[in-house]
């Protein structure tokens, strides 16, 4: 567990609840029952001086440094916790979950799997297994958005929740030094400040004008659609009296306050508020009719869940009511808020994240939300990334966090628009001699986005697509006369020319007990060359020679009976030595095929010089002979 929740939502001022291990540990105990989580570190480190360690003092230790978001002090202490046979199954998953938080993500996996094997019918473990491998996948998602520091906005104490209302913005600080410390941090109580914001341009902060802010914690914020009232969180502290639960614990509370002149006056407590647990982090729908919040109360599904309830036209309100769907989970969801297309932002360490608290987004869908998606690195890190605001329109924001490299223990960041990445991807459909293929069918299965688009390539082949930046392809490419082909693509940041070369289909010939008929084989005039076409037909006894590897041919070249005897007879020579060689560079051995020139010895036609010329055509031939099978 992160130091984050009890300090802005479970936050017990005054816990007077604390169960010793064991009388060594009773001072440690209180303090870390009481939230002092600097001193109870020290109380538990003194054991260890003194050698009354134990797994006990371990696990303790590792949480007071969770708490306090030293996560390498408290994997630290983790990894000595979860020594032994008998390890604690929760110990093993707050392991985990720091390891994740660091960044080790091949440990995390493990630590999670020996978590699943001890509580196989946790859901935390069923969510892992089905999904093993969502680590490394959350990790290589492209960002939504660019992150940066609010520097204008940030101190060195703690500051986060900004929330956007006509040109000002909200959030609140501990960098009110004039109140009092709290012993969990050392830092001073919250308070609620705004800025002008002017663009990219921010004014100075200024604690909030009128009654809001108290000498305890105030938090988040959310404006009615008319700006005549803020919805707030603070300690349960009213008119006054600073309330506690039965257990001693003093709890947060949501408030109403409306807009008097410049000031927020008219302090309002809201009618499900309970001394004996937590409600805040409000939220409004784009109309204002509905207020979503988190809440710790009982009955619900983990630490805290998210409530939605109808606010009246009188500003009274309706009976709250859990989200249904798969929002809530066993462990803890907070910071809701609903965009202007009604799109639910919330953070959860209950869903599958990077560490600590991650922003997730849901869709409106019929009356409830869409399953909640991640909304992936830059937002997200291994640390609390919580309270975020998004401007749909112009896809800008800001998220809270306590990462590493802040100003402060809890910073402001800025989300700004990702700049478009589009590269052009070329492909080449040609065949085996690398000629170009006409009119070549091209599927596109983006396997990224899930979509599908397919065009025909030119006349030469070629095929262009504008692909987004980091995308993979499923290519299919088809042709008649050839075998279809599927490769993959992976686009990444820059343009790309690739060739995609697609084999002839090649018929079976004709085979009888004395040789092989293939398709005429055409020569160029007084040439002996071997042309693309008559490759084709010659592929094709390649492949029965290969089917039979003892079949032994002779290739016969004729000629038909014009011109001179012996210049045929030479010219089917050279004829058949470069079919022969061509069957042998195809990987034939030279022993099972010869080249045989019988000029105009043998025609198919006996017509002498009367033949037609379509006789000559039957005589200009090849023959290929099976010498042995």
């Amino acid at each position: 567990m992160k130091k984050f929740y009890p300090y802005i939502l479970l936050f017990g001022l005054f816990s007077t609840a604390a169960s010793a291990q064991n009388k060594d540990t009773k001072k440690a105990d209180k303090l870390f029952e009481n939230l002092a989580y600097t001193d109870a570190i020290k109380a538990y480190t003194s054991l260890i001086e003194k050698g009354k360690a134990d797994t006990y003092v371990y696990t303790q230790l590792a949480k007071g440094y969770a708490f306090l978001n030293d996560t390498k002090q408290a994997e630290s202490f983790y990894k000595r916790a979860t020594k032994g046979k008998k390890v604690d199954p929760e110990v093993i998953y707050n392991y985990a979950e720091v390891l994740k938080s660091n960044g080790k993500a091949s440990d995390y996996t493990s630590w999670m799997q020996k978590f699943s094997q001890a509580k196989p019918n946790d859901p935390r473990a069923k969510a892992f297994k089905e999904n093993p491998d969502y680590l490394s996948e959350l990790l290589s998602m492209e960002p939504a958005f660019t992150v940066d520091n609010a520097k204008a906005l940030n101190s060195k104490f703690a500051d986060f929740g900004a929330f956007i209302k006509d040109n000002r913005i909200y959030f609140a600080s501990a960098r009110n030094t004039s109140r009092k410390n709290h012993n969990l941090n050392g830092e001073p109580f919250l308070d609620i400040y705004s800025a002008t914001l002017d663009g990219s341009s921010m004014g100075a902060p200024e604690i909030l004008a009128g009654d809001v802010n108290t000498k305890y914690h105030e938090g988040t914020v959310a404006i009615s659609p008319d700006g005549k009232r803020m919805y707030f969180d603070r300690n349960d502290y009213y008119k006054g009296d600073l309330d506690k639960s039965t257990a001693g614990v003093n709890q947060i509370n949501m408030y109403t306050a409306e807009k008097v002149g410049a000031n927020w006056e008219n302090i309002q407590s809201v009618p499900f508020n309970d001394d004996n647990y937590s409600t805040g982090h409000p939220a409004l729908s784009p109309d204002g009719k509905i207020l979503y919040f988190s809440s710790d109360k009982p009955g619900g599904k983990g630490g805290s869940d998210l409530y939605m309830v109808a606010v009246k036209a009188d500003g009274s309100f309706g009976t709250p009511q859990a989200l249904s769907g798969a929002i809530n989970t066993r462990g803890t969801e907070a910071f809701p808020f609903v965009d202007n297309k009604g799109t639910l932002y919330f953070s959860s360490d209950g869903h599958l994240g990077m560490g600590g608290l991650d922003a997730f987004s849901a869709f409106a869908k019929a009356g409830s939300f869409s399953t909640p998606e991640n909304l992936g690195p830059g937002v997200n890190s291994g640390s609390d990334d919580f309270a975020i605001y998004v401007n749909p329109d112009t896809m800008t924001g800001y998220i809270s966090s306590n990462r590493q490299g802040g100003s402060g223990s809890d910073d402001i960041y800025m989300l700004g628009q990702v700049p478009p990445c589009d590269v052009d991807v070329a492909l080449t459909v040609e065949d085996e001699s690398g000629t170009g293929i006409s009119n070549a069918l091209v599927e596109l299965v983006n396997t990224t986005e899930d979509t599908t688009d397919s065009d025909t390539a030119t006349t030469t082949g070629k095929y262009l697509f504008s692909s987004k930046c980091n995308r993979a392809y499923t290519v299919t490419v088809s042709a008649d006369g050839y075998k279809t082909k599927t490769r993959n693509l992976t686009v990444g940041k820059e343009g790309s020319d690739n060739t995609i070369t697609l084999e002839a289909i090649v018929e079976a010939p004709v085979i009888t007990e004395t040789e092989v008929i293939l398709n005429p084989i055409y020569f160029d005039f007084d040439k002996a060359n071997i042309r693309p076409d008559a490759a084709a037909e010659l592929d094709r006894l390649v492949n029965v020679m290969n089917t039979y590897p003892t079949m032994v041919i002779s290739a016969e070249s004729h000629t038909d009976v014009r011109g001179p005897e012996s210049y045929n007879e030479r010219l089917s020579q050279r004829r058949a030595n470069s079919m022969s060689d061509y069957i042998i560079s195809k990987g034939i051995d030279a022993s099972r095929i010869s080249g045989v020139g019988k000029g105009e010895s043998e025609p198919a036609v006996t017509c002498g010089s009367n033949c037609t010329e379509d006789e000559h055509q039957l005589n200009r031939r090849c023959v290929f002979k099976i010498v042995r099978r």
